[in-house]
């Protein structure tokens, strides 16, 4: 990692300046790439400039606008940092492939603390180093409000995985920690701090991100991550691949923390399971059983029809987040 930057930097980021800013952020993401042997050209001119050697080129790109993604007062600027690194490599994740770089847009205001954009930074820098990604770009201007825009390109060694390719008679599989995220942010929602496993899964997810290459190589017909929600993204693959699925209740074991919290809010504490989002998990189909690797839970099952059904029910509890 580069020096950090925060000793040679303080103030707002309009005593700063864009270019302190940035000159500051491009010492800090070369430091952090490590010599990436992929980057012809990194931080600092026009365009990045990239070498893929092999397979197939994967982009994605996310937003995140505070008051809406995050709150200060909830969250720290190294955490926002790891968030929203972890949504991006996780897009890549979904499609059976490796994150490898990534650019990113900031717009805050000129009053915010120049800290804070340079904690948001090394957080997002420690969060690309755990799949050894690296920032090669991006941008920064003036806003009325933070936004956060970032894109990831990554790379696919096999044929991608997408979510159009569910057959009938394919089992429905998971695998990552589901539902932390949404008891965080139910608990946050209602002023409090704990339990605090469930607050810091909000905070920073921990996405299986070994997990889409291994479901792309076992032979997965169909693979999307669930950042909006469990059935919102059982869903999208049932739309995308024209069959219906059915998903188990019996199939998931309600941690501790989920069940306190469902208890004090008197909620069915697998509502966060099936509507929570933001844990960033892998939701796929497999042939059958004897595909789905290790790790993986199998939750369900694809049939004839449309739609998406809870122990061959409608279900009326809450389904995922939207975002209009």
């Amino acid at each position: 990692m580069a020096d950090d930057p925060r000793a040679t930097l303080d103030g707002t980021l309009g005593d700063a300046g864009e270019f302190g800013l940035i000159s500051e952020l491009v010492k800090l993401f070369e430091g952090a790439s490590g010599g990436d042997e992929h980057v012809l050209v990194g931080p600092g001119d026009d365009a990045a400039v990239l070498r893929i050697k092999h397979g197939h080129v994967v982009v994605s790109t996310d937003l995140m606008v505070e008051g809406r993604h995050f709150r200060r007062d909830w969250a720290s600027a190294s955490d926002v940092g790891h968030r929203a690194a972890a949504q991006n490599l996780s897009d890549i994740n979904a499609m059976g492939g490796t994150a490898r770089h990534l650019t990113i847009g900031l717009a805050a205001p000129a009053d915010l603390p120049v800290e804070w954009a340079l904690d948001f930074a090394l957080g997002f820098a420690e969060e690309c180093a755990t799949v050894g990604a690296s920032v090669v770009g991006g941008d920064i201007t003036r806003a009325d409000e933070i936004v956060i825009a970032v894109t990831v390109i990554g790379q696919c060694t096999q044929a991608p995985v997408l979510r159009s390719g569910a057959e009938v008679g394919d089992v429905l599989a998971l695998v990552g920690r589901q539902g932390w995220a949404a008891g965080g942010l139910a608990v946050l929602g209602r002023g409090f701090r704990s339990p605090r496993a469930l607050v810091e899964a909000y905070r920073r997810p921990e996405p299986p991100y070994a997990a889409g290459r291994e479901a792309a190589e076992s032979g997965a017909t169909s693979l999307i991550d669930v950042s909006d929600g469990l059935l919102a993204e059982a869903r999208h693959l049932a739309e995308a691949s024209g069959v219906a699925i059915d998903v188990r209740r019996d199939a998931f074991e309600v941690p501790e923390p989920l069940t306190a919290v469902g208890a004090a809010l008197g909620a069915d504490p697998i509502q966060f399971i099936l509507g929570g989002g933001d844990d960033h998990a892998l939701l796929a189909t497999f042939p059958d059983v004897a595909s789905v690797p290790a790790g993986w839970q199998v939750i369900g099952e694809v049939r004839e029809g449309s739609g998406v059904t809870v122990d061959g029910l409608e279900y009326d509890g809450p389904t995922g987040w939207t975002h209009f």
